[in-house]
């Protein structure tokens, strides 16, 4: 049984449950002890009952590999993580201190205050931009700010590491981050971009100093999107008091154009902690909302943005591919399967830096699920992991070079290719298609359209006769 209803008292996997410190919309946080933990420690379940999306289970997924190639640092420190197969969970350090969301609900902040405070939190996020993850749903409940003054950032579900596979990108059509703080590049589907941080980092600023969001708190699509052809109010007509310089700070964080805005976290903790060295242009001046020509410059800028192409956050060395290999789950001939095994093990063994993207292909989850928690969309997800990570077994990699993916796709060889497209594959492994796959996830023209439409090299495997 999963343990998303855990109380005081109980115990999981020898870990005893002292307190529910927070109930999330897609994870619950316990304050969990056992003898051998080395600090003080929670656990993170996430919920995978009825009712719940398959991104609860990938959002699990993304943050477990992101901490585990950080190992501490700007983040919590992961020390254990929970069977998947029986309760799939993440036990990570306790950080000591108060979340920026609890200081403010006291209300807006002075002006220094706000410097400090933000540009701690600026040198947390370029630390995780030097080790090459983009943390991508930066707000003030997840940063937790310890009482020497630096900041811990918490709550990496949405994250991206330059050197795995995009999950949510590929899983997910839709805009991934919190309404207020998600840049515009984000709304339009960019997940690859640093300075989205920085534009987090910008509405934070405005937050902590007004008391208000600068684009609002919209629930569409089309709400966001709204960012990208209208400036927020000026900070100073709402706090007269700011100064020009902090001002102009908070506009160079929220350009609309990545190119345009600060081009750093590590750029923007210097200003906000040497604000005599900012540059004022017109927008520090600004003390009320822009006139009616103005705004209508901007709302037709705002109608025709794309964002620029933007590469991955890091570019991956060419002696380090990506090998990804379709598995079709449902199909249970141990000749085919161990087939296709071979040949990525023979694959992994020539490219000892290549990593393995075990991936599978559902069909969309249903708008309305069953009663029967069961059949909830993380369970089947999390259903075809399990099943993954046991047709895995037998290649003998380490957990550092096998990923696995389920996605959600209704044709299934457009859904391996916009993976191999949006992830950078190097190479496809793929199982020739049976006589008798009719109906099953991975359908008789599949091989033959991945071939055809490939982005990169594809190995078809068939078994001999």
């Amino acid at each position: 049984m999963l343990a998303t209803e855990l109380s005081p008292g109980a115990e999981l996997d020898g870990y005893r449950i002292e307190a529910r410190l927070h109930s999330g919309g897609m994870a619950v946080i316990y304050r969990v002890s056992r003898d051998d933990l080395p600090a003080p420690a929670v656990m993170k379940v996430p919920r995978l009952g009825h009712g719940e999306t398959g991104a609860t289970v990938v959002s699990f997924e993304v943050e477990q590999m992101v901490l585990e190639v950080l190992d501490g640092g700007p983040v919590p420190r992961l020390f254990a993580v929970g069977d998947i197969e029986r309760n799939p969970y993440l036990v990570m350090e306790l950080v000591e201190g108060r979340t920026l969301a609890d200081l403010l609900s006291q209300g807006p902040l002075p002006e220094l205050d706000v410097c400090r405070i933000v540009a701690a939190v600026a040198q947390a996020v370029q630390q995780l931009h030097e080790r090459e993850v983009i943390h991508l749903d930066l707000k003030p409940s997840n940063i937790i700010l310890r009482a020497d003054g630096s900041a811990v950032l918490i709550d990496l579900g949405l994250a991206r590491h330059a050197h795995l596979p995009d999950l949510l990108a590929e899983e997910f059509r839709r805009p991934m981050g919190s309404a207020p703080y998600i840049a515009p590049e984000q709304v339009l589907g960019v997940r690859s971009e640093a300075r989205s941080d920085v534009f987090a980092l910008g509405v934070m600023l405005y937050e902590c100093a007004t008391g208000h969001y600068p684009f609002g708190s919209p629930t569409t699509p089309g709400g966001m999107r709204k960012r990208l052809r209208s400036s927020p109010v000026p900070p100073r007509a709402l706090v007269p008091t700011l100064s020009e310089a902090f001002q102009e700070t908070i506009y160079r964080c929220l350009e609309v154009k990545v190119e345009q805005r600060l081009p750093s976290a590590k750029q923007l903790a210097f200003e906000l902690q040497h604000p005599d060295q900012v540059a004022i242009s017109e927008k520090g001046r600004w003390s009320r909302r822009q006139g009616g020509l103005q705004r209508l410059r901007k709302w037709l800028f705002g109608l025709g943005y794309e964002p620029p192409l933007t590469v991955a956050p890091t570019t991956r060395a060419a002696d380090a591919p990506i090998i990804m290999v379709a598995v079709a789950t449902a199909y249970t001939s141990d000749t085919h399967q161990q087939a296709i095994r071979n040949a990525v093990q023979r694959f992994a063994l020539a490219m000892p830096a290549a990593r393995v993207a075990c991936v599978t292909v559902t069909k969309p989850a249903p708008v309305m699920g069953t009663s029967d928690e069961a059949g909830s969309a993380p369970r089947v997800h999390l259903q075809q992991l399990v099943q993954l990570r046991h047709w895995a077994e037998p290649i003998g990699l380490p957990p550092a070079r096998v990923t696995f993916h389920v996605l959600e796709a209704g044709d299934p060889a457009e859904g391996l290719l916009e993976y191999a497209r949006s992830n950078r594959v190097d190479h496809i492994v793929i199982g020739a298609s049976p006589p008798n796959m009719v109906g099953r996830n991975i359908l008789p023209p599949v091989a033959d359209r991945v071939v055809t439409d490939a982005p990169c090299s594809v190995t078809i495997v068939r078994p001999r006769a």
